[in-house]
């Protein structure tokens, strides 16, 4: 049996059952942990084939894409829109809670 790192199983795990993907991300993004998301997006990338092909399609360098979702990577908006665009993904707005009522 060979055996697979955690970021690999998840890979598998994304690519066999996109919907979780969309679940989990939107689970990070609800509870604002930067660092888990950037993880789950390093993960994702290797579901979507690999920095380099998320890169290309996102048409962002592959060494700054790399640095991005690095553990330390703060990406700007443009480059978290154009890495989930690559991933067949996009951002939404939610109301979470109803808004204040005008007088």
């Amino acid at each position: 049996m060979k055996d697979r790192t955690h970021d690999d199983a998840m890979a598998e795990m994304y690519r066999e059952d996109p919907a979780y993907a969309v679940q989990l991300l939107n689970s990070i993004l609800e509870n604002g942990d930067q660092s888990e998301l950037l993880i789950a997006l390093r993960q994702m990338a290797k579901a979507f084939g690999g920095v380099q092909a998320v890169a290309e399609q996102a048409h962002l360098n592959p060494t700054q894409l790399y640095r991005t979702l690095s553990p330390e990577g703060n990406p700007a908006l443009s480059s978290f829109s154009a890495i989930l665009k690559a991933m067949g993904l996009r951002l939404a707005v939610q109301s979470v809670q109803a808004p204040p009522a005008h007088t």
